[in-house]
């Protein structure tokens, strides 16, 4: 059976206190892992450092960690303090986010994403082997780390278009396709094996997670409004367009309306189908049917998003954590 995880829900406005009953809530149900991204809310490290603290057992993840706002080097010292802390149960989720992030927010360049990340990730394996650093772009030259993790942590490069998808096949342990639905998910891995095949890989070498919005609290209709507006939201940022496609084929037009302000006209071209095609609002056993789903699908690692039905609504997640886990039988650690 695929194996569960869960993604907090870090644009809700929920505290690192409440983010931490999250962690724990999905440890006391078995659950294989937990990840925090990182948008506007918590930042990852010091998040995955409490969340590492206030556990025992789970792995903990950052799904996913930009690359263009630290360096490679302090990243790799950031993962070894996690590492060193939590040995085994550490996955680095990598990904470039997108060119608003990158540039309006953190003033950095967006060029050249795959370049970025081929060097990144070499960069961070060799810090973590001990070695000196010289990579080029990006720049890192005469780097040694002083702190090696016990336990190398997993790299999971977060995909979503044709070229970061191969190049996850070609250097990555884990491949994190993001919002992608269980019938896309074939031509997705595809991509990653053809990386593998290039590299001189086995085929299968590169694990794959995929996450979905899930909610199954006592707020359904809120919560599937809610989703209305983050699935419009994801699907017009420019680098995420082209795996929004299938799903919205009235994006072009909603993207227009949102920018002139019309923003309800444009809400009002997210279909129900649309919705559901990524997120599951219902009870336990519909959120389990789409975890089973990815897993049938080829991923290993079904993630759940977990959003509350309103900004700061924790009862939600909560309640779809539990629900979950008892739909799929998944509490042995209960």
């Amino acid at each position: 059976m695929v194996k569960l995880g869960v993604t907090l829900p870090v644009e809700d406005g929920l505290s690192a206190p409440q983010y931490l009953q999250l962690a724990r809530a999905a440890e006391d149900h078995g659950y294989d892992s937990v990840w925090v991204g990182e948008v506007a809310g918590p930042e990852v490290f010091s998040m995955l450092g409490l969340m590492a603290g206030a556990t025992s057992r789970i792995r903990v993840g950052s799904g996913i960690a930009g690359i263009h706002p630290r360096s490679a080097a302090l990243t790799a010292m950031g993962f070894a303090t996690l590492a060193s802390a939590a040995p085994g149960r550490v996955l680095a989720g990598l990904g470039v986010s997108s060119p608003m992030i990158v540039q309006d927010w953190h003033g950095r360049d967006f060029a050249r994403p795959l370049a970025t990340v081929e060097g990144y990730v070499g960069a961070l394996r060799a810090a973590w082997a001990g070695e000196r650093v010289e990579v080029e772009f990006p720049r890192v030259h005469g780097f040694r780390s002083g702190l090696l993790p016990p336990v190398v942590p997993p790299i999971v490069l977060g995909a979503m278009n044709p070229g970061m998808l191969r190049l996850a096949g070609r250097i990555a342990d884990g491949v994190f396709i993001t919002w992608c639905t269980p019938d896309e998910v074939a031509a997705k891995l595809a991509l990653v094996r053809e990386g593998e095949r290039a590299a001189g890989r086995a085929p299968g070498t590169v694990w794959a997670m995929s996450s979905f919005w899930g909610y199954a609290g006592d707020r359904a209709d809120e919560a599937a409004e809610k989703l209305r507006r983050v699935v419009l939201q994801y699907a017009m940022v420019p680098t995420h367009r082209a795996s929004f496609a299938a799903t919205f084929p009235e994006l072009e037009r909603a993207t227009e309306l949102w920018r002139a302000g019309e923003r309800r006209q444009a809400l009002a071209l997210v279909t129900p189908e649309a919705v559901a095609r990524l997120c599951v609002v219902g009870d336990g056993a519909a959120v389990a049917d789409r975890a089973r789903a990815l897993g049938e699908a080829g991923v290993e690692l079904a993630v759940v998003l977990t959003p509350g039905a309103v900004p700061g609504d924790l009862d939600g997640p909560l309640a779809t954590i539990s629900a979950l886990a008892d739909a799929a039988h998944v509490g042995a650690g209960r």
